[in-house]
């Protein structure tokens, strides 16, 4: 559990950062090319199916402590203090459940789509000596796979539009709050999950743990769900 979450908390960091292409101001130019790069470089591809297995090896893991656990003590405490743990490090079979319904609700909002649904398609002309991209939403017809090409000075892109998909899907307001609430949970499983993981690895030396508590406290607890939770919010209120 410990190897399949460090991994994910890594793929994290990646998803964000190429993420990150949704608030630049170009019609979608940027975060389309990522898209297109990230679901055909081959590297990449295989990299992805790794992060596949890791979720449903994690998940699968999960169940089977929770049940060992069960098992161990079929009876539950008389009285249950709390002291000594906290609230996320008891609850994180519930969080990790919120999770794994937001990442069926994910893939199959935008990853089946881009593969296999009805995504739009568009085109973009980019002058480049003013810089100016001009954009056309194109029919199935007119597109004949992913394209990008130079011709009399002018950048031609055509592609999937995964941009308006997102910006579509985030104008629902009960799908950006999930997405919300699904990053809190994301949150609190992390606070403890990342600190716990390097614990079962047996690097909690002294030296360490304070570096390893300030980056799974600051990075992944509180800038990276923030950093997800706030892509729905821009585009619900832009």
């Amino acid at each position: 559990m410990c190897l399949t979450g460090l991994f994910l908390c890594s793929f994290l960091i990646v998803h964000l950062t190429g993420n990150l292409a949704l608030f630049k101001n170009d019609e979608g130019l940027a975060f389309n090319q990522y898209a297109h790069f990230m679901t055909h470089f081959t590297p990449i591809k295989v990299v992805s199916y790794l992060l596949y297995s890791s979720i449903i090896v994690h998940s699968v893991f999960a169940l089977f402590i929770t049940i060992q656990n069960k098992k161990a003590r079929p009876v539950a405490y008389a009285q249950k203090s709390g002291n000594g743990s906290i609230w996320s490090s008891r609850n994180m079979g519930v969080l990790g459940t919120i999770l794994l319904l937001f990442i069926v609700s994910h893939m199959s909002s935008f990853w089946y789509e881009y593969h296999w649904g009805e995504t739009p398609y568009v085109k973009y002309e980019t002058d480049l000596n003013t810089g100016k991209t001009t954009t056309t939403e194109i029919s199935a017809a007119d597109y004949t796979g992913y394209v990008n090409y130079v011709t009399n000075g002018i950048e031609i892109t055509k592609s999937k539009n995964l941009y308006k998909e997102v910006a579509t899907e985030f104008k629902e307001w009960y799908l950006v709050l999930f997405y919300v609430l699904a990053m809190l949970a994301m949150s609190f499983h992390l606070v403890h999950g990342f600190s716990s993981a390097f614990q079962t690895l047996g690097w909690n030396h002294s030296k360490y743990k304070p570096l390893i508590n300030f980056i799974g406290v600051w990075v992944f607890s509180i800038l990276i769900p923030i950093g997800f939770a706030s892509m729905p919010l821009y585009f619900f209120f832009k």
